[in-house]
């Protein structure tokens, strides 16, 4: 059954006058999505700093906001989560995903990198994903100069944002790059088909409608050959095995479940460690919203504590690895 506090906002939206998105030019959806964000988020987190950083990118520099928690100091090389925000690879930005990314930065005490990739449909596939990669190239070649430590880096995003963290997971791993610890994908787009049930069951009065996807998904892709790249629909890349383990975050109500969870079982088929956790009777999008949704804060609680057991872990192995290197160098001398 749907949450109550879902019931309350659906009611609300529904006398709302503004036209849905798919009904908007993208410039005038990104500005009503922006300016709306104050009316389900709670205000901002104090954390310890922000930073503008600037990742070269195949079409030019990529702007990262850089978050440090509070009680971090700047001599501490902290574990760090590359985020990419959520809205249809159209609408969002640094600014609609503030809050969250704070939080996490906040809860799971580790720097967020959240990167400001390039929208459609003025920059249209592949765009998002080749910033999206340079942002987690930068992260590991510039990991001294951030204050963060290379052992210990996650991606992550939600929705759009999600599809993108596991296609940077999938590049991290054929391009050799340090392992990821983790894989966070908040309610991912994974295949670009639109052909999964919840699509059909939840596409239509649950916020996130089916004509609302066709619309991001027009700008996005409009070549209709690349739904099918895996690099828009990472359901379908040859090979998961040696990604990045992951934590799935899915919603009852979201047309994208289905999708989520198929990914979360492809992950665990082929080898990866994969935890899927559905929030049953929430909607698409429903993490940052927490100031009308109580189930918000609990599931970024839960976010975090998977990236700060990732992150213990992926500093576990660095310390035995490095205890190896010692031990075989030490043999080499004898």
């Amino acid at each position: 059954m749907i949450n109550a506090q879902v019931t309350t906002l659906l009611e609300r939206l529904a006398r709302s006058t503004f036209p849905p998105y798919h009904e908007l030019p993208p410039a005038v959806a990104r500005r009503l999505y922006r300016e709306t964000r104050a009316h389900v988020q709670t205000p901002p987190p104090v954390v310890q700093s922000t930073a503008l950083k600037l990742a070269p990118g195949l079409a030019g520099p990529v702007p990262l906001r850089v978050y440090r928690p509070l009680g971090s100091k700047p001599e501490d090389f902290l574990p760090a989560l590359v985020f990419f925000h959520g809205g249809g690879w159209t609408i969002g930005d640094l600014d609609t995903h503030d809050v969250l990314c704070r939080a996490l930065s906040n809860e799971a005490h580790c720097a967020v990198l959240s990167v400001e990739y390039r929208v459609a449909p003025e920059a249209s596939f592949p765009a998002a994903v080749d910033d999206a990669f340079a942002a987690l190239q930068f992260a590991f070649k510039s990991a001294a100069s951030l204050g963060i430590d290379a052992a210990r880096v996650a991606v992550g995003g939600d929705s759009a944002g999600g599809n993108l963290a596991a296609v940077a997971a999938i590049l991290a791993r054929d391009a050799n790059l340090p392992p990821l610890a983790l894989q966070l994908l908040l309610y991912p787009a994974t295949d670009q088909r639109m052909c999964h049930a919840s699509i059909d069951r939840n596409g239509e009065g649950y916020l996130l409608t089916k004509q609302t996807m066709r619309y991001f998904r027009s700008n996005y892709l409009p070549d209709k050959s690349t739904y099918t790249d895996w690099r828009a629909s990472p359901l379908l890349a040859p090979a998961l095995a040696g990604v990045a383990p992951a934590h799935i975050v899915i919603a009852g109500y979201d047309p994208l479940c289905d999708e989520g969870a198929a990914y979360a079982e492809r992950l665990e088929r082929e080898g990866v460690a994969s935890r899927c956790v559905e929030y049953d009777d929430m909607v698409h999008g429903f993490m940052t919203m927490n100031r009308v949704l109580d189930a918000a804060d609990l599931a970024v609680r839960d976010c975090a504590l998977a990236l700060r057991n990732a992150f213990e872990r992926a500093a576990s192995t660095d310390r035995v690895t490095l205890a190896r290197a010692r031990q075989h160098e030490r043999a080499g001398s004898a």
